[in-house]
């Protein structure tokens, strides 16, 4: 039996017998991992309040011969989403993280770039209150860079159809800004909920919905600056609204089912219609 420990992020729980818990949770170390955690319901000393979904913890656990399930021993809090005020976006947004982590995320395979990722969009998800209105940033960013390290995001400055520049300009300035370019000329880009990537205005076909120009700058500047880099922003609800619907219907493409956490968002309006131009039939 191996004993192990490593950084950690819980996932999801599942009752059990009558105190027992299955716990999966992303390890810095070991990637994502499941394990049964013994009278986990009675424990504070052993769990606490460390087994909330998003919560970063130091997990202790064994590894059995030809046993799929660890032995979860011990977690410790390093940092949890309960520890300043949380509202139902925060919450929703929370459940979104762990619920595409836990159904995209292969067992036992370390991911250090996705856990990276994570601890930073949760220090901006969780931030006190009066520094920031809503996570829609964060939610933002984390999806949009899952999209892209689980490959399903291609090259969203061209059209995936034809090749040709899907905007006016053809660089991004050092502020973020579109340069060198016709500043006359509109962005073009558009998304469809069956296939990867950006279309222009003659490959969009009769279903597509429109990325506007904002979301699309946004998405270049995200991909090209850490998530801090965003949090002194204005982030009404409705910004990049369209971009996250872009992504997570790239995400529930390639996990074959639909994300429930997404679906809560949607009603809240943070991942809901999108409110471009569509394309006529």
């Amino acid at each position: 039996m191996s004993e192990l420990t490593s950084e950690a992020i819980v996932l999801r729980t599942w009752p059990v017998q009558e105190a027992d818990l299955i716990v999966s949770f992303f390890t810095r170390d070991y990637g994502r991992v499941k394990g049964v955690a013994k009278a986990a319901l009675k424990s504070r000393k052993r769990f606490g309040g460390a087994l909330e979904p998003m919560t970063v913890a130091r997990a202790w656990f064994a590894e059995r011969p030809r046993q799929e399930l660890v032995r979860l021993d011990q977690l410790e809090i390093v940092r949890s989403p309960l520890s300043r005020p949380v509202d139902h976006a925060r919450m929703a947004a929370l459940s979104l993280y762990a619920e595409v982590l836990d159904e995209s995320l292969p067992e036992h395979d370390p991911q250090e770039t996705i856990f990276r990722l994570v601890l930073s969009v949760l220090e901006q998800t969780t931030v006190a209150e009066s520094e920031t209105v809503q996570p829609w940033m964060p939610l933002t960013y984390f999806l949009l860079w899952m999209t892209r390290l689980m490959g399903l995001l291609p090259d969203i400055g061209h059209c995936t159809a034809c090749g040709e520049p899907l905007h006016g300009a053809t660089a991004l300035g050092a502020g973020g800004d579109l340069r060198g370019g016709d500043p006359e000329q509109p962005a073009e880009a558009w998304f469809h909920s069956f296939s990867d990537g950006l279309f222009c205005a003659v490959h969009r076909g009769g279903s597509a919905n429109q990325l506007t120009p904002d979301s699309w700058q946004i998405a270049q500047r995200m991909l090209r600056a850490p998530v801090a880099a965003f949090a002194a922003e204005a982030w009404p609800r409705r910004r990049g609204e369209d971009l996250r619907r872009f992504t997570v219907q790239s995400l529930e493409r390639h996990l074959e089912r639909k994300l429930k956490s997404a679906e809560v968002l949607a009603r809240m309006s943070g991942i809901g219609a999108t409110r471009g131009v569509q394309a006529e039939g």
